[in-house]
């Protein structure tokens, strides 16, 4: 089984090596589905780690339809990300009527003339016709999917994302992701997939004030509780 953390921190990055994941999931403001890391955090995370690091391209909250002007910055996101050396990339756009975009083929084709893989990630989950979704992904070359099988928790997707793992799985990687623990990671594992997405925080009860946010740490026992799981 492969596992991939979902953080935003050094911090993140070390435990998830620790603990025996395959990758982590680079990006900020997790609590908006996450948004691009800076260089420096994707530099430190590579430089401290050997996990390898799959960094978020999404520099807007709120949705996934894009401009053309969107999509340059986000080239200019990927090509930084490949600078600071970076494993993959991951990313998804939808046009108006919730459909895969094409401007994601410019994407993919420049991620992948720089040696990077390329995850489609959550935005998936708001498609009009997830069958034809999936496989305009594979033409398009996308190496793998991150998914909850269009519902808030893959636990509640599961019927979809077993029907993704049997019937594509072997053209693209099915990565289960959202409200993953290890009480219910086993049963999401039976689907058949052989990739496991979650998220690692806690809060330390310590809010700032005027609305700065409120800090959080590494979750470790989490991670090891369910890892373990596969050992």
């Amino acid at each position: 089984m492969n596992f991939e953390i979902c953080t935003n921190s050094v911090a993140g990055a070390k435990a998830a090596e620790k603990f025996g994941a395959k990758r982590i999931e680079l990006c900020t403001a997790l609590s908006v589905g996450g948004l691009t890391p800076n260089f420096g955090l994707i530099q430190q995370c590579v430089q401290n780690s050997t996990i390898e690091v799959h960094v978020m391209i999404r520099h807007n909250e709120g949705g996934f339809c894009y401009s053309e002007k969107d999509v340059e910055l986000m080239k200019i996101d990927i090509k930084s990300a490949k600078e600071a050396g970076a494993k993959g990339v991951v990313f998804g756009i939808l046009n108006s009527t919730n459909e895969i975009s094409k401007f994601n083929e410019e994407l993919v084709t420049l991620s992948k003339s720089l040696g990077l893989e390329v995850t489609f990630h959550r935005a998936f989950d708001f498609v009009s016709n997830y069958k034809l979704a999936i496989e305009q992904l594979i033409e398009m070359q996308f190496d793998r999917l991150l998914t909850s099988g269009l519902q808030s928790t893959a636990e509640k997707g599961l019927d979809v994302i077993t029907e993704l793992q049997t019937n594509y799985g072997k053209q693209i990687q099915i990565m289960a992701g959202s409200g993953i623990n290890a009480s219910n990671v086993k049963k999401i594992a039976n689907s058949g997939i052989n990739n496991i997405h979650f998220t690692a925080q806690k809060s330390i009860q310590n809010v700032t004030k005027l609305g700065m946010g409120e800090l959080m740490n590494v979750d470790e026992d989490k991670i090891n509780n369910i890892v373990n799981l596969f050992k």
